[in-house]
């Protein structure tokens, strides 16, 4: 488990609060998805909802792009948000122009880093990387840009060449670097050994960019974090490239709840913002999905539902309100009598210890034929049905309790 990551992180001077800042990359990486496109209004809102929340800083997209993509980028610009707003850039000067061309005030430099990206994508030498970074970084800070250098798959580089990398970018006034574990294929223990080589041989800020493919990237982020990062690449819903991103929501809560560390996130609207980008992206939130899933605060097992009853920290690690859902007590197969007991008291009917028992007896019954938990309405046709074969004369719902039958 991590521990308190509030003292792996560098205070801010003159607020002295932790100086960690969230980038989120929706716009950029998040809509690289396969099959995810967002609409020109739907980039706009989503920019809007993350400077709400209090994003730090927004990768908002690729302006070389051109077309409606530089357009949109424009607008939001123009919307005046408290967030940074970053665009992203190959390490090619025109490609920064694009950028200056829409008023942003940071750009990330996309670089490889890995010899197998070097000489089989670039088809490039070591050196010409290098100089690449310095002539880029130069330029791009001579416009009074921060600079992000970013990586590209960092985490497969020779490391005595990612510090050279990292030196050259530095040398020409970058401001970070982002260490980008491109294919996901770090564990949390190999990424602290790693970032913290490279803040002690660079000395320059560093993000964490990391992607799910094994399903470490939230794991990955927070390990770069403990190792003395300062910055973490989110999406929202781990949208991104294949397996998707550290997650938005998990970094965040995660950095709260386990590391003891605020970052200044309206979290309360996690789930408001994960439903919109859900929605704009077509891709649905699964009910089991950490943070914002509906099932996180869903509880059914009879053991659990009554412990959660009797006091909800006995199963919740935080409360339900934190990220904008309700809790939810479901009655099925594995319900126990005392949710019953407390559904039908939602009713108004107060059960005796033996209706919930004969109740309970039906509702697993009737959980089995129809393989799910019961709604309310089949609960009340179960209670109702509980009351006739008492022989009791029903009327309208609440009309009469089986405590009085």
């Amino acid at each position: 488990m991590v521990s308190d990551l509030s003292s792996f992180v560098i205070k801010d001077a003159k607020r002295d609060v932790p100086s960690i800042r969230i980038d989120d990359t929706t716009l950029r990486d998040g809509e690289q998805t396969a099959g995810v496109v967002f609409s020109n209004h739907e980039k706009m809102r989503i920019a809007k909802l993350l400077d709400e929340v209090g994003v730090h800083q927004i990768e908002v997209g690729i302006p070389a792009m051109g077309g409606d993509e530089k357009q949109t980028i424009k607008e939001i610009v123009d919307l005046g948000l408290d967030s940074s707003i970053l665009a992203w850039n190959r390490a090619v000067k025109a490609d920064i122009e694009h950028s200056i061309d829409c008023g942003v005030d940071a750009v990330a430099i996309s670089m490889s880093a890995s010899d197998i990206h070097i000489e089989h994508k670039l088809q490039k030498s070591r050196q010409w990387v290098l100089d690449q970074i310095k002539e880029c970084v130069g330029f791009a800070k001579g416009k009074g840009l921060y600079v992000s250098v970013n990586g590209e798959d960092a985490s497969r580089a020779d490391l005595e060449f990612l510090v050279r990398f990292g030196l050259a970018a530095k040398e020409e006034g970058a401001d970070r670097l982002r260490f980008c574990d491109t294919l996901g294929i770090l564990d949390p223990f190999d990424t602290f050994n790693v970032i913290t080589f490279l803040k002690k041989n660079i000395g320059i800020d560093i993000e964490m960019h990391t992607h799910d493919d094994f399903g470490m990237a939230t794991a990955n982020a927070l390990a770069g974090i403990k190792a003395g990062a300062t910055y973490v690449n989110t999406t929202v819903n781990g949208l991104g490239e294949r397996a998707g991103n550290a997650a938005l929501e998990e970094v965040v809560m995660a950095l709260k709840y386990i590391g003891k560390l605020e970052v200044g996130l309206d979290t309360s609207r996690f789930r408001e913002l994960s439903e919109y980008v859900a929605a704009a992206s077509a891709r649905t939130i699964p009910a089991w999905k950490s943070i914002v899933g509906t099932n996180v605060f869903a509880h059914e097992s009879g053991i659990h539902a009554d412990g959660v009853i009797k006091n909800p920290l006995n199963y919740e690690a935080f409360a339900p309100e934190d990220v904008g859902l309700e809790r939810q007590i479901v009655v099925g197969k594995h319900s126990g009598s005392r949710a019953i007991y407390r559904k039908f008291q939602e009713f108004g009917l107060e059960l005796s210890q033996e209706d919930c028992a004969a109740i309970l007896a039906m509702v697993r019954k009737t959980a089995v034929e129809l393989k799910r938990a019961l709604f309310d309405k089949e609960l009340m046709y179960i209670y109702q049905d509980y009351l006739a074969h008492l022989g009791e004369r029903v009327g309208a719902p609440g009309a009469i309790t089986a405590a009085e039958s």
